[in-house]
């Protein structure tokens, strides 16, 4: 799960946080003409939940909600930073803003509660980490956080490229680079021999790797590779850099990548780590789980589930057939997924076919 969604979910269900709660999700958009079309859906939405504030909340006032709502309406930079989705969450007191990459149903939920499932299913399969791309004499560093890819400003000394890296000095026609050991080899020179070309590449891969060492990394962030198979190979077998994993990469030339060339190629390595994270969910089948909402209600509330998987069949879109009915199933799932984070427990909003045994609905229970 995304760091800043673990943060906002552990936020949202401390004792701190006080409902009642208004829960706006929106879909957003960049086009002006679209952007007044998200505005007035939020407007009317905004009123809506007024009236179910007012009908469930008898002694509560709205108003410090209301201010909220129209500070947000008249906020330019809001509607113009458009992501996929959003979700608004309001008490009287905070206003949290959580900007989604996934579609999400256009509704409000007015409760104890904020509406957590959104939240939730953005983060899944949602990966924040460093991407280094790497030619055979060059390095560019990225960070990818809620899918989005920006290019790491390095310093001036940081191993770019191997001249950089190992210093140069031209000699006959030669590029001769002297790595940091002070052993010496020629770096594509017209008449370089492969183990001098290969001294070269360890040299460089090394320096790298060295300095990725230094790298500040307070979250821990795991470091991939997009580099050709002869270069993954050999960065591999170099690395001493305790963040960099080998779990998965993107294999291929970066050499000419724009920024989104690196947005399509980063989608194969979120492909490759979901694929290893579903495949762990499997195993979670061998331990006693119960997929009975009867039973799986009482559970939550004890504390006693550990893995909570929600398949997002659960999930229909729109109010339901009796719109006095809050979206019953939902608020029902929202609660258990409250109590379950609250207990310490991990929740999971996945397609029915990524979920253990492509169950709707399963909590592994920790006894």
């Amino acid at each position: 799960m995304a760091n800043i969604s673990k943060k906002l979910l552990t936020e949202l269900t401390s004792e701190e946080a006080n409902g009642p709660f208004i829960t706006f999700m929106l879909n957003t958009h960049h086009a002006h003409q679209e952007v007044e079309k998200d505005q007035i859906t939020f407007k009317n939405f905004s009123k809506e939940a007024k009236k179910r504030f007012e009908k469930k909340y008898t002694e509560t006032s709205f108003e410090p909600f209301q201010e909220k709502i129209d500070q947000l309406l008249a906020d330019g930079d809001f509607w113009r930073s458009g992501t996929k989705s959003v979700a608004v969450i309001l008490t009287k007191d905070q206003t949290y803003i959580h900007r989604l990459t996934i579609d999400v149903d256009d509704q409000y939920y007015v409760s104890d509660l904020p509406y957590l499932l959104a939240i939730i299913k953005n983060a899944q399969f949602n990966y924040s980490y460093y991407l280094l791309t790497l030619n055979k004499d060059s390095m560019k560093l990225y960070t990818v956080h809620n899918k989005e890819v920006t290019a790491v400003e390095l310093p001036e000394d940081a191993p770019t490229d191997v001249v950089t890296a190992l210093g140069d000095e031209l000699t006959g026609g030669n590029l001769n680079v002297s790595a940091r050991g002070g052993e010496v080899g020629s770096f594509h020179g017209v008449n370089a021999k492969d183990g001098e070309v290969e001294i070269d590449w360890v040299n460089y891969y090394q320096a790298v790797d060295n300095f990725l060492k230094t790298l500040d990394n307070p979250e821990k962030l795991p470091i991939y590779v997009y580099a050709l198979p002869e270069n993954q190979t050999q960065f591999k077998k170099v690395a001493k850099n305790p963040y960099y994993s080998d779990k998965a990469a993107i294999t291929g030339s970066p050499a000419q990548v724009t920024i989104n060339d690196l947005k399509k190629e980063t989608e194969k390595l979120t492909d490759q780590l979901a694929a290893a994270e579903t495949k762990t969910y499997q195993e979670l089948t061998n331990k006693k789980f119960v997929d009975q909402l009867v039973d799986i209600v009482p559970a939550a509330k004890e504390g006693k589930i550990s893995h909570l998987f929600v398949a997002t069949s659960n999930l229909v879109d729109g109010f339901g057939e009796d719109p006095d009915v809050e979206y019953d199933r939902r608020q029902v799932l929202n609660e258990i997924t409250a109590n379950v984070t609250k207990t310490g427990g991990q929740v999971f909003v996945l397609e029915q076919k990524d979920a253990p045994d492509e169950k709707s609905l399963l909590a592994v229970l920790r006894y």
